[in-house]
């Protein structure tokens, strides 16, 4: 059986795992691009704080509604268009961070059956959600694995 409680915890967690990764690096090491054809660790940065409202906004409309509709987005489009490489990494972990702690008081105070609530991704289908917060908690650690591989190189 999913334990929800772990689930919020674990979705919370992602927070301090990113500021981990990005604990001491300096404003260049941050806008470098030391693996060719990678985004920097700004860039990362940015995308998971861009794309943090997004989730939230899936949760928000599953909780809130019947089987609403969820839009999808292209990474590829944010990037190009919002600025990365302007933004402030300690601007974009608060986002991040006052976003999870919103969502973690609502998904904690759900009903266990709300957790099977749908939504309809435009792209994936039907979804749960409990599937968009396991997706939304997959999120940081799969980049910090990126972002680890920048620090590596880096240090070379």
């Amino acid at each position: 059986m999913f334990q929800h409680a772990a689930a919020v915890a674990d979705y919370l967690a992602g927070v301090d795992l990113l500021k981990k990764a990005v604990a001491g690096m300096s404003d260049e090491q941050l806008r470098a691009r030391p693996v060719e054809g990678k985004w920097s660790t700004l860039e990362v940065v940015c995308h998971l704080a861009d794309f943090e409202p997004v989730l939230a906004e899936r949760m928000k409309r599953i909780i809130a509604m019947p089987k609403p509709i969820l839009w999808g987005a292209d990474e590829n489009d944010f990037a190009r268009t919002f600025s990365y490489g302007e933004r402030d990494v300690k601007e974009e972990i608060a986002l991040i961070e006052a976003t999870r702690r919103q969502m973690a008081k609502i998904l904690s105070a759900l009903p266990e059956a709300s957790w099977q609530r749908e939504g309809v991704h435009n792209e994936k289908g039907l979804v749960t959600l409990e599937k968009i917060v396991a997706t939304a908690t997959r999120h940081i650690p799969h980049h910090v694995k990126f972002i680890e591989e920048k620090r590596n190189a880096l240090r070379k």
